[in-house]
């Protein structure tokens, strides 16, 4: 099991680095990501903080250690500077907040998320047809998620990506202990979100080609 999405302590998450790392391990992951949210009043607090304690921990781990932040709310027309900024910083997953179906998120935010350096974008709604082929385009995944709300919306999304050819992630969003899933929960979430038997290997498949380019 791997996992791009991940929220620590350093945002709205209840577990510290650590104690998410000790749990992932005691569930056999393979790799994550901590994924806080970030704007432009803290991701350069929060992403050395992550690459720090990470550069600390991995000797002493098997999981994939990747930091990361997630875009969050950001002014649609920012998000390409500010994903700039994130990888400067250190930050080799970079997730958009997309336009989920529970929450405020500002219309045009999957666009512009679409036009940016980033690796994935999350819960993103019912996003179009264009913004599909765009993320298609790009190699940008969009993101099944196993966040409840956000959810709501995975079979749209795992239908669109299959007719437009556009690459899926499985991802929990997870921000408290009981959040983190093993690979067999992973699995019956997208056979929920409407994937076939080889539809739902190829999500793995790119998660395992997301942690080769990033790790």
């Amino acid at each position: 099991m791997m996992d791009f999405h991940i929220h620590s302590t350093f945002s709205d998450g209840e577990l510290i680095p650590a104690e998410i790392i000790r749990r992932a391990e005691a569930l056999g992951y393979k790799a994550l990501a901590i994924t806080d949210h970030g704007d432009h009043s803290n991701i350069d607090l929060i992403i050395p903080r992550i690459v720090k304690v990470f550069k600390e921990i991995q000797p002493y781990t098997d999981i994939v250690l990747l930091p990361g932040i997630e875009i969050t709310h950001v002014p649609p027309k920012l998000i390409p500077q500010l994903a700039k900024e994130a990888r400067k910083l250190g930050a080799k997953i970079i997730i958009v907040h997309g336009e989920t179906l529970v929450e405020p998120v500002q219309k045009g935010t999957n666009e512009y998320a679409l036009q940016s350096d980033i690796d994935i974008l999350a819960h993103p709604g019912l996003i179009s047809e264009e913004e599909v082929l765009e993320a298609a385009k790009r190699g940008i995944y969009l993101e099944i998620t196993a966040r409840k709300g956000h959810s709501l919306s995975n079979g749209y999304v795992a239908k669109l990506a299959q007719e437009y050819s556009a690459k899926l992630v499985l991802n929990t969003d997870c921000h408290s202990p009981g959040d983190l899933i093993s690979k067999d929960f992973a699995v019956k979430i997208l056979k929920g979100a409407g994937l076939r038997d080889t539809h739902l290997e190829n999500v793995f498949k790119n998660m395992e080609e997301l942690l080769r380019r990033k790790r």
